[in-house]
C-alpha cells in the first residue's frame, strides 16, 4: 500500500503527553485527526502511513475552550484525539518525524 495524500489529511500530528506516553505502554498509540474522520478511515491511514496492524481505534472529541484574547473572548478549536491500538509485535516510534 502507497499513503495517498489523504491519509495525511486524516492524520494530523501525533499527540505526546503523558497521559499517551502511559497508553504507549500498553502498545497504543495517540494521534490528533481529522475532526470528520471515522475509524475505519483512521485505521486505513494509520497503516498505510506506517505499515503496521492495528487492532482498534477509539476515538474522543475535546470542545475548545474559551479563552480571552486582548480583552475579547475567543473559542479554541474542537480537537478529535485517536487512541490506536495496535497488533501485538507492532511499534510506532512517535518521536521521529513522519
Amino acid at each position: 500500500m502507497s499513503a495517498k495524500p489523504e491519509h495525511y489529511d486524516v492524520i494530523r500530528k501525533p499527540i505526546i503527553t503523558e497521559k499517551a506516553t502511559m497508553t504507549s505502554e500498553n502498545g497504543a498509540v495517540v494521534f490528533e485527526v481529522a475532526i470528520d474522520s471515522n475509524k475505519p478511515q483512521i485505521k486505513e491511514a494509520v497503516e498505510a502511513l506506517f505499515g503496521v496492524k492495528v487492532k482498534a481505534v477509539n476515538t474522543t472529541i475535546t470542545k475548545g475552550k474559551v479563552k480571552r484574547f486582548r480583552g475579547k473572548l475567543g473559542t479554541r478549536k474542537d480537537v478529535k484525539k485517536a487512541y490506536v491500538t495496535l497488533e501485538e509485535g507492532n511499534t510506532i516510534d512517535v518521536s521521529t518525524g513522519l
